[in-house]
């Protein structure tokens, strides 16, 4: 049996469908199966020996750009794939989307399945799902494998995510230069783009002055690099200047690109992070992850979005973080260190 994964999304979309390759090779040992990914969150999957093989491809426009040698090498890809002549195709979105069914579509193979609505289908979509709205996004990933015959197990596989070695490498390096060693140091970060689902200057003062005086532990600080204006990658730069203002003894601050901030992540005792995708990467740490969540009645909730595995913890406030109790955060961080 040959299977094709179609996984457009951004990178902590790609680690949450883990486990829906897991349970694909758990029921085909034998299969073939495939992912079709962008250059951009391809990497996620680097040796996860579920899959047999990644077919990546560069995105056509880009900052406003369109790379024409990128659409060519597409085409050419896309004329490989239909030679495959798959079994099965999967659109492996949460929704439905209409760039990612017609790019399935394209690709020919005899079963397509794919979540689909009113406006976002296509003719040749055979195996067709409503989408599931009360279930985590892990599950609605590992839901689209039923047409196969597979029945979802009431605990899913863990996600499965190996640290690249380059991070581990900057990792040795940073640390040593910091007087840091692996364990001795919680993670907290600003990975969110709105102001409500991040802790405040005020917040992480206290709560790193606890993690070194009841703990022992240093903070590692990160944020995403650059201006919050920036339509492409907004960056928490502004927000993390206060808390380096502070000049905190047992903070110390990391400003870097993603794979470096994994490293840390990996090595660190354990992490806070709000909704986002290094959340997710963090949940999948050996630390695993406390996140935050706010105003869930019009944000992304964490019974659809929250961390997963055996270290994942989550707290939700009404409005905004900053009405998080320094008690609460205290106590879910405490069982996380044991």
């Amino acid at each position: 049996m040959k299977i094709l994964i179609l996984k457009r999304d951004k990178l902590g979309d790609m680690l949450l469908t883990t486990p829906m390759f897991a349970l694909l090779r758990q029921h085909f040992p034998g299969a073939r199966i495939d992912v079709l990914a962008n250059t951009y969150n391809a990497w996620v999957i680097d040796g996860n020996t579920d899959v047999s093989r990644v077919w990546s491809y560069q995105r056509v426009k880009e900052g406003g750009r369109i790379h024409w040698r990128a659409a060519f090498a597409q085409l050419r890809q896309t004329l490989a794939l239909r030679a495959e002549e798959y079994d099965w195709i999967i659109v492996a979105n949460g929704d439905a989307s209409h760039r990612a069914i017609k790019r399935a579509a394209w690709l020919g193979g005899c079963n397509l399945v794919s979540y689909t609505d009113a406006k976002n289908s296509h003719r040749k979509v055979n195996h067709p799902l409503e989408i599931p709205r009360q279930i985590h996004e892990a599950r609605r990933m590992a839901n689209l494998l039923t047409p196969l015959g597979i029945s979802l197990p009431e605990v899913l596989p863990p996600l499965r995510f190996q640290l690249p070695a380059e991070a581990q490498t900057f990792a040795n390096q940073w640390l040593a230069e910091q007087g840091l060693t692996p364990g001795s140091y919680i993670t907290l970060g600003l990975g969110a783009r709105r102001a409500k689902k991040q802790p405040t200057t005020e917040q992480i003062i206290r709560w790193t002055r606890h993690f070194h005086e009841a703990w022992g532990l240093k903070t590692v600080f990160m944020w995403t690099p650059g201006k919050s204006d920036n339509p492409m990658y907004p960056g928490d730069d502004e927000t993390a200047q206060p808390v380096l203002d502070a000049k905190l003894p047992w903070l110390v601050p990391f400003r870097g690109p993603l794979k470096p901030a994994l490293g840390l992540i990996f090595n660190g005792r354990t992490s806070l992070f709000p909704d986002s995708g290094l959340m997710h990467f963090a949940a999948a740490s050996p630390g695993g992850v406390l996140g935050f969540f706010a105003e869930t009645d019009v944000s992304p909730a964490p019974a659809q979005w929250g961390p997963v595995g055996p270290r994942a913890r989550w707290l939700e406030a009404p409005k905004a973080v900053s009405q998080l109790e320094d008690a609460s955060v205290f106590a879910e961080l405490e069982s996380l260190l044991k």
